[in-house]
């Protein structure tokens, strides 16, 4: 079975901040996975996941109600890991523009007020799992990486290959 792209990113150096993790089309339309990554994997903290849950719901909405960006958004959703999240757009814009993009929303999940949007049992599979405090923080957090330090490159990982076998666990 081959390895899938997103595992063949070497995860030990991974910094947070925005990369393209996958570019599709369908017909003429192109779409781009961006990851946008929050923490770095394997060397601190996952992100809670009442706080990154809050996050998700915040910035969704958020999202979804930007004139200028509605359209274009296809999904914006929490990492299994717990180290960021993924934002698939129609077309494909540099990381610069998405690193803007998040500064916005992120300033609007710190400045958010009120009962997060899609809180309630009617509207979410698991509403009492959100934590707001928690959410600003990570938000507040991220904004100042994307600020002080922009990463935007994975670095790959180097498979060895053995009469033409690659091992995918060394």
């Amino acid at each position: 079975m081959e390895v899938i792209p997103s595992f063949q990113v070497d995860h030990t150096g991974l910094r947070p901040g925005i990369y393209i993790s996958r570019q599709d089309s369908f017909g003429d339309t192109a779409f781009t996975t961006y990851d946008i990554r929050m923490t770095a994997p394997n060397q601190e903290p996952a992100i809670a996941p009442a706080a990154l849950h809050t996050i998700e719901h915040i910035v969704a909405t958020y999202l979804r109600n930007r004139p200028d960006w509605k359209e274009y958004v296809i999904y914006w959703g929490p990492m299994g890991c717990l180290t960021g999240n993924y934002l698939i757009l129609r077309g494909h814009y540099d990381c610069e523009v998405i690193r803007q993009l998040m500064v916005e929303a992120m300033t609007f999940v710190v400045e958010y007020e009120g009962t997060v949007p899609g809180a309630a049992p009617d509207s979410c599979g698991n509403y009492l799992l959100h934590d707001l405090p928690m959410a600003k923080w990570e938000a507040e957090r991220y904004i100042q990486r994307l600020n002080d330090e922009f990463c935007s490159e994975y670095t790959l990982l180097e498979r060895p290959d053995v009469d033409g076998l690659q091992f995918h666990d060394a």
